[in-house]
């Protein structure tokens, strides 16, 4: 059986265009060899750039001697397809003007076309760039291509300020908060249920938990200028083995998105202090990003665009260039809210302005 022929993309097509070809190149997470394939091609025939390849991850860079260099990053996988699938893409009107509907085109493919496009079209950027288009961002971090290439290739990635393409609605987003979930969990004494005098319910003992819960008072933390907005939340309990046995153990999943002002470790004994006397085990962390609006490139960043700046309340993969010491920031075309929905679908004109005014910060 032959090989499937080679995908081609046209850098030099419209935004739009270049971003439902992309989308139109199937790529869950895990199966991104024949977009990263195409990706490559791409860029390679781009003769001010120098390409790299890590896996599925693809590293494009000029060098001009600028005295700034920036990275802008996108990750070309996608949540699965529904049934029926959502691709190919579809151009659709609505009352506000012309979407690209599809699977992708919100997270984040948009912002990949947009990237590419720069990469293409800027043969004299006033600052050196760093193109990143890497795999595995939507499944665990350990699969994660800019997780590896901070590990393999730090190099890579050395700059004075980043942009990830994630979608913002084509505002700025600066940063990102911290996630740390544990479990908080309590003891009891199994027994009949016939009989429950003659146990402990650890269910029962669980009210207390989610009494302390209730009653948190989450914190706005103001960052950089920025006011991030904590949240202390019960997403999970379990609890019991049988329907007629007294529970002997119950566990609460708690989650904490705390602002970037604090470290994991700060995080992880605020939270052990709020349930002091239960057991408490961490079960995932990630640190957050300061936004680093304070910095020169940031700020001339936020001056060439002239759009609404704001926190990012999730995590994003700014925080692995945080790690680095690379502020960064999310800037990119489609709604958030609309990400990895079966109506997933991107207004065509936030994918012009993104590149327009990337286009104009840099050109």
């Amino acid at each position: 059986m032959s090989a499937p022929a080679a995908l081609t993309l046209d850098l030099s097509s419209d935004v739009v265009e270049l971003t439902a070809a992309l989308c139109d190149i199937e790529s869950v997470s895990l199966d991104e060899g024949r977009i990263a394939d195409a990706v490559e091609a791409a860029v390679r025939a781009v003769p001010h750039l120098e390409v790299q390849r890590v896996g599925h991850t693809i590293v494009a860079r000029t060098h001009l001697g600028r005295a700034e260099r920036i990275v802008l990053a996108g990750h070309l996988d996608t949540v699965p397809l529904t049934s029926p699938p959502n691709l190919p893409t579809q151009r659709r009107a609505t009352p506000d003007g012309d979407v690209l509907w599809g699977r992708g085109t919100v997270d984040m493919k948009g912002g990949v076309a947009v990237a590419l496009r720069l990469a293409h079209d800027l043969r004299a950027p006033t600052r050196d760039v760093t193109y990143v288009f890497y795999d595995a961002e939507e499944i665990a971090s350990e699969h994660n291509g800019l997780r590896r290439l901070a590990e393999s290739h730090p190099d890579l990635l050395e700059a004075d300020f980043a942009v990830l393409l994630e979608p913002t609605s084509a505002t700025v987003e600066g940063g990102c908060k911290g996630t740390l979930r544990v479990e908080v969990g309590t003891t009891g004494v199994a027994a009949h249920s016939g009989r429950p005098w003659t146990g402990v319910n650890a269910i029962h003992a669980a009210a207390e938990i989610l009494d302390r819960l209730r009653d948190h008072e989450a914190a706005t933390v103001h960052v950089d200028g920025l006011d991030y907005h904590e949240g202390l939340s019960a997403v999970g309990i379990r609890g019991g083995t049988a329907g007629n046995v007294i529970p002997d153990r119950c566990v609460v999943t708690v989650n904490y998105r705390f602002a970037p002002d604090k470290s994991g470790a700060q995080a992880v004994a605020y939270v052990e202090s709020l349930f002091a006397g239960y057991d408490v085990v961490v079960t995932d962390l990630a640190d957050g990003a300061r936004p680093g609006l304070d910095r020169p490139a940031a700020q001339a960043f936020v001056a060439a665009l002239g759009v609404p700046v704001g926190p990012k309340e999730g995590w994003t993969d700014v925080a692995r260039f945080a790690a680095l010491g690379v502020p960064a920031v999310n800037f990119g075309p489609g709604d958030p809210l609309l990400a990895h929905k079966d109506d997933e679908q991107c207004p065509v004109d936030q994918i012009r302005a993104c590149e327009s005014a990337l286009h104009r910060w840099l050109a």
